[in-house]
């Protein structure tokens, strides 16, 4: 039972001394049968209402990433997991079990009177949607000390795991950026953005629970036998035991005229700002059909004078999500005249005034230019690693083992550097550049430090936003033989199923909410969704509301 409609009873103090409460009937027991959920209200806020093992609870119905209905999401055993972006809160805790999302959730009382529900909540945190975690800071006297390197998602959620498990040590994170760590899957779709709306914690944060965070230092040299990591300011720091964490950088384009003016890439909040206002009423070239490119030209459909997208395959996203996704991408941003050279490349870029003035393309086609927008792919932030005995792969990528640990004793690495063991995938190493994989990943580092064995078993979530519309994806689609189609591309309603070996190894949804949630759940329990299952028409397996 997934309500969108909330339900709504009498209102009443629980007790006259106790104002403090605000209580109201809610349902009848029998309204609610084992394994559902739905949205009640209790004095005019959102409550989720779950039933698992005969238990009620009643948590905030908002998800404290983005603040989804989580009654429209997917209740598995005690897991509630997030229709938008895939977040998981234990639905009898509230406690968050599955990122993107960072914050636990509120949790109300509940009781059952004459077989009649109620919930009550308190009046003071009536309009609270998040709860953190309960976390410890240092103690006095522990040198031990856990050197956090890159300022991003892996980090900051490897230092709140570990203060939250306890950990009373130092902890130093250090970033080459000039920000506290913030949400970087923004930058792209608000471009003209205040960075003090996109930290994902304040300063006072990270004083409270004694984190160190140094900014706008890089790191030079690493000598894991010594234990000490040299800084680009020529200052070393020792360490007990590291994550790293430094993530990847935007590659650049190597053709002659490159180092004209008003040609960007899109790494930081500063560059997001100085794309939006050097391309309002200009002519916009964006080069590379990535899900940050395509975000960015959907974001300029208002604001530039023209767009044109130079890309080196037949269809955006076609080598990663195939032709049909490629399609209607193309189409719905072709609909609102951004032009599209597909499989072509830019041979040159010619200027004048030290400026961007046109691009030259393989084909031969000239095209005016007055802001040139590179995303052709990334490279990995790991040349300090060289001459060092940490084990690097072909592409510079570090691998690590389900723990997160890399070939020397006591230095972890997490997030968009890494090669890992996907527990969906039998365990083959990839490298996925999800924000969701990162925090997982940083959450697993810590753990393993502590000497608490954890394994990485999260499934890659990912959501890219084009014209107001929300493209989910669940999975690893790799390698996948056969697409199956649900609902109608041309709608921009539809869910497309990947199979390989006559299984589902990854979905993408427009418009088909709680479906990719659904399939993430699945593949996150281990059950195999059959081709034949996946071709069938009952598509009640998805819950979708």
């Amino acid at each position: 039972m997934s309500g969108t409609e909330p339900l709504r009873g009498d209102l009443t103090d629980s007790d006259p001394e106790d104002t403090e409460e605000l209580t109201q009937m809610v349902c009848l027991e029998s309204d609610l049968k084992d394994g559902q959920m739905m949205e009640v209200e209790v004095g005019h806020h959102a409550v989720l209402l779950t039933r698992c093992e005969g238990k009620f609870s009643a948590l905030t119905n908002q998800c404290t990433h983005y603040g989804a209905p989580l009654s429209q999401g997917i209740l598995s055993g005690n897991k509630v997991r997030c229709p938008w972006h895939g977040s998981c809160f234990n639905a009898q805790t509230g406690d968050l079990e599955e990122f993107p999302g960072m914050d636990c959730l509120p949790c109300h009382k509940v009781k059952i009177q004459n077989s009649k529900v109620y919930v009550s909540v308190n009046r003071k945190n009536i309009w609270q949607q998040k709860r953190l975690r309960s976390m410890g800071a240092a103690v006095p006297g522990v040198s031990h000390t856990v050197l956090l390197l890159g300022g991003g998602a892996a980090s900051l959620i490897c230092a709140e795991t570990l203060r939250q498990e306890n950990f009373g040590g130092r902890i130093i994170m250090v970033s080459r950026e000039e920000l506290l760590p913030y949400d970087k899957t923004r930058l792209s779709k608000v471009m003209n953005v205040e960075s003090s709306t996109i930290l994902l914690r304040g300063e006072e944060f990270f004083h409270q629970y004694n984190i160190e965070v140094w900014l706008q230092k890089e790191a030079m040299s690493l000598d894991t036998d010594k234990k000490t990591l040299t800084f680009d300011n020529g200052s070393v720091q020792s360490y007990d035991q590291m994550l790293i964490s430094t993530g990847c950088r935007a590659k650049g384009l190597d053709v002659p005229g490159i180092k004209l003016d008003n040609i960007k890439m899109l790494e930081t909040p500063e560059d997001a700002r100085q794309i939006h206002a050097v391309s309002l009423g200009r002519n916009v070239v964006l080069v590379g059909t990535s899900f940050v490119g395509m975000e960015v030209a959907s974001y300029m459909i208002d604001k530039a004078s023209s767009i044109t997208v130079i890309g080196s395959s037949a269809l955006p996203y076609q080598n990663t999500l195939g032709r049909e996704v490629g399609k209607i991408t193309l189409m719905m941003l072709s609909e609102k005249n951004v032009r599209f050279f597909m499989n072509d490349s830019v041979i040159e870029v010619k200027g004048a005034d030290g400026k961007v003035k046109e691009v030259v393309l393989k084909s031969g086609k000239v095209i005016p230019t007055d802001v040139l927008i590179v995303g052709i792919g990334s490279l990995p932030n790991s040349e300090f690693l060289k001459g060092s005995k940490i084990q690097m792969n072909s592409k510079n990528f570090v691998p690590v083992d389900k723990n997160m640990r890399t070939n020397v004793p006591d230095v972890f690495c997490a997030g968009d550097l890494t090669s890992f063991p996907l527990a969906i995938a039998k365990n083959r190493p990839v490298s996925i550049g999800h924000w969701q994989m990162a925090q997982a990943q940083g959450r697993i580092a810590a753990l393993n430090m502590l000497g608490k064995p954890a394994e990485l078993r999260a499934v890659p979530f990912y959501w890219t936003v084009l014209l107001g519309k929300t493209i989910r994806y669940a999975g690893y689609g790799e390698g996948y033989t056969e697409i199956i189609m649900k609902g109608n591309v041309q709608d921009y309603k539809f869910l497309a199923l990947y199979i390989k070996n006559d299984e589902v190894i990854a979905a993408v949804g427009l418009d088909f909410d709680p479906a990719v949630s659904a399939v993430a759940e699945r593949l996150f329990s281990g059950k195999v969704i059959s081709k034949k299952e996946a071709q069938s028409d009952d598509l009640s397996w998805l819950q979708l509301s």
